[in-house]
């Protein structure tokens, strides 16, 4: 294993050779300073030195503005779920632009893909477009607070729900809500918690994505659902990323049923997308037929690209095949990964669920984010610049989102870079056997 200060030096080059090889992408880095703060308009693209600028990207590659092709295992935090540019889609929204795009009115798909929603899902009864799943979580909210006419809601460290709802430990805009904030995976405390107030919902992702994909164990979420059932709480599954997880998302694989979905992402086939929906009669407060019915404003909710890319992608692409077995990929590279960190004692190990997963500096077992505090970056920062060196990239922060275009073959070339990898570091003689 090598000492601190050689890991320094390993760390230092390989950010310098980043750099050197991308004098193009360092170029607009600046200029883009110059018009945006810290030259971006989304904060998780950014890692210093600076980001590479993308030129091209199709199936499963990426290609940036110096010349250098990545296998692309990001999959746009999620969203890219079905890979760059999927032909059905592209022609569906080719059929839509057709007809016109800016119309002002309801119209016929929106009912379809409504109908594949709730068809897919097992908690919805109704369903509601938004234009994201930071939209889609904040009116879920809005529905539960009217629904049970109370303000506290119940929310988890390290929970991720939008650009206003984050609640891990850099500072953020928050929307002003009573939050409560519980430990994750603490049944303990959460029982605690429902004994000391009433809350109008509970927000929850089935996994921690942002978080550092930490599973919640399926004891917690059951007694979250009893709790919440017992109280009158609105439960809500933020399924904006594990939707992925199954057909049905995570609710069909632990048979936990939400009161309230939220979804986002990939459903749209990479077009701006967030829904949300569940029981009818929460739903129902916005039914501008009912007694006190909230309003929904959103001017491109209906848009007819999304409306048309999402009934492309759930009819025409991502088929229950595919997508267990995008999942099934996500779990052999996980325990494959797991498997060469832990026999080269590189201190580092890989938490997660199918098709997402994520990287950490600790070979610890990890339960909730309270388990990945002042750990040691510089093993991961090392693997992201060396791994990018290698032609792979992924989150800066050690995150994986698997598209549907990765193949095994894909899989097989990034394990064996992570073997080679380790081994050098470790001085580790014999690779580990894969798992097939």
């Amino acid at each position: 294993m090598i000492d601190d200060a050689l890991l320094d030096h390993r760390l230092t080059e390989a950010v310098c050779r980043y750099r050197t090889v991308r004098p193009r992408s360092e170029e607009l880095a600046r200029a883009a300073a110059e018009v945006m703060p810290g030259g971006n308009t989304r904060t998780v693209l950014h890692f210093d030195p600076f980001p590479f600028r993308v030129a091209n990207a199709t199936g499963s590659t990426l290609e940036d503005v110096d010349g250098h092709r990545y296998i692309d295992l990001l999959g746009n935090y999620t969203a890219g779920l079905l890979g760059h540019s999927p032909r059905p889609i592209r022609d569906a929204i080719d059929r839509a632009l057709d007809n016109g795009w800016a119309l002002g009115t309801t119209h016929e798909t929106e009912v379809e893909f409504a109908r594949l929603l709730v068809d897919r899902f097992p908690s919805l009864e109704q369903v509601r477009f938004t234009n994201s799943g930071t939209e889609a979580n904040l009116l879920s909210l809005a529905a539960a607070k009217h629904h049970t006419q109370r303000s506290s809601v119940l929310v988890f460290e390290g929970g991720y729900h939008g650009g206003v709802l984050y609640f891990g430990h850099q500072r953020e805009a928050n929307v002003p809500h009573d939050f409560v904030i519980a430990p994750f995976n603490d049944i303990a405390a959460l029982e605690e918690l429902f004994a000391r107030h009433e809350f109008a919902a509970a927000l929850i992702e089935p996994m921690l994505g942002s978080g550092g994909c930490i599973p919640a164990t399926e004891a917690f979420l059951r007694s979250l659902r009893d709790l919440c059932t017992a109280q009158g709480t609105i439960l809500i599954f933020d399924e904006v990323m594990t939707s992925r997880l199954s057909p049905g998302g995570a609710q069909q694989v632990t048979g936990v049923h939400p009161d309230l979905t939220t979804l986002g992402k990939y459903l749209a086939g990479g077009m701006s997308f967030g829904a949300f929906g569940g029981r009818r009669e929460v739903m129902a407060v916005f039914d501008q037929a009912g007694p006190r019915p909230l309003g929904h404003a959103g001017t491109f909710n209906n848009n007819v690209l999304t409306m048309a890319a999402g009934v492309a992608t759930l009819r025409e692409v991502l088929t229950d095949e595919v997508l267990d077995s995008t999942n099934q990929r996500g779990d052999r590279l996980r325990n494959e990964l797991s498997r060469i960190l832990a026999h080269a004692k590189i201190p580092m190990g890989v938490t997660g669920w199918g098709s997402l997963l994520n990287i950490h500096p600790t070979a610890a077992p990890i339960q909730s984010t309270r388990d990945l505090e002042n750990l040691d970056e510089r093993w991961r920062s090392l693997l992201f610049f060396d791994a990018m060196e290698a032609g792979f990239y992924f989150a800066r922060r050690g995150f994986i989102a698997l598209s549907v275009e990765i193949t095994d073959t894909a899989i097989d070339d990034f394990v064996a870079f992570v073997q080679s990898w380790a081994d050098e570091l470790s001085g580790v003689d014999q690779p580990v056997s894969a798992a097939r």
